[in-house]
């Protein structure tokens, strides 16, 4: 197994990691025999990579031995988004039949969360994603690993995510506030169901809480008001230190 450090953990605001917290916890209730999530987007840039690397922490930081495998063969953005020194081998490499699944993985300096990177665009990412290798790292991360999460390519682009998704117990589609229409979304969702892979619900990314919008406006004052005053006076400075 290859060791990395990621120099670029970004500092959530306290609202922001409730968030997380609360999807975490969503995603406990789904079911003890849901632990290989994929998570997808319908198009580029709505933040799939972001809440994937997220999410991963919060778990992490649960005490859940948790496993980030990004299958997003055609254009990874995680390696450099969180500026992790370079690792000598990735995921296509597995696929591929190069090395073995221990030498692609990479244990992180964060407790309970370890990496597979992307490595190098292979020329036909849905045929390697669909073979049995694939398949077998997925039956051996699920013994090894309480979580497993799949960063996977948006569907709304690539036909990648269903390939991935009919091995995972579940599904989980990123949308960008007022970015995606319904109809848009509605057929991702329609194709990824057509995988047979449950879909356990999306998340709204990329909300303006700041107060101009429905979200800020209403939910930002409630829990403001409620929740800001109970946190303060019982939990001090808590939150803020997290």
């Amino acid at each position: 197994m290859q060791n990395v450090v990621i120099r670029a953990i970004e500092r959530l605001d306290f609202r922001t990691k409730e968030a997380y917290k609360t999807l975490r916890t969503n995603l406990s209730f789904a079911g003890k025999n849901v632990k290989v999530i994929s998570l997808t987007s319908c198009t580029p840039n709505e933040g799939k990579t972001s809440v994937s690397f997220q999410l991963c922490l919060s778990l992490a930081e649960s005490g859940k031995q948790t496993i980030l495998v990004d299958a997003d063969l055609r254009k990874s953005v995680l390696r450099g988004r969180y500026k992790a020194n370079r690792e000598k081998y990735g995921l296509s490499h597995y696929l591929s039949g190069q090395v073995e699944l221990d030498d692609a993985c990479c244990k992180t300096n964060v407790n309970n969360f370890d990496i597979i990177f992307a490595g190098p665009v292979p020329p036909n990412p849905s045929e390697l994603l669909g073979n049995t290798r694939f398949q077998k790292m997925i039956e051996v991360c699920r013994m090894k690993y309480d979580m497993v999460i799949i960063d996977t390519p948006p569907l709304g682009s690539v036909i990648d995510t269903a390939v991935v998704s009919k091995f995972c117990d579940g599904a989980v589609i990123i949308l960008a506030c007022g970015e995606i229409s319904y109809r848009f979304a509605k057929k991702v969702k329609d194709q990824l169901e057509m995988t047979g892979c449950k879909i356990l619900g999306c998340v709204l990314n990329k909300v303006d809480m700041g107060g101009k919008g429905y979200y800020g406006k209403y939910y930002g004052k409630y829990y403001g008001k409620y929740y800001g005053k109970y946190y303060g006076k019982y939990y001090g400075n808590y939150g803020g230190e997290e």
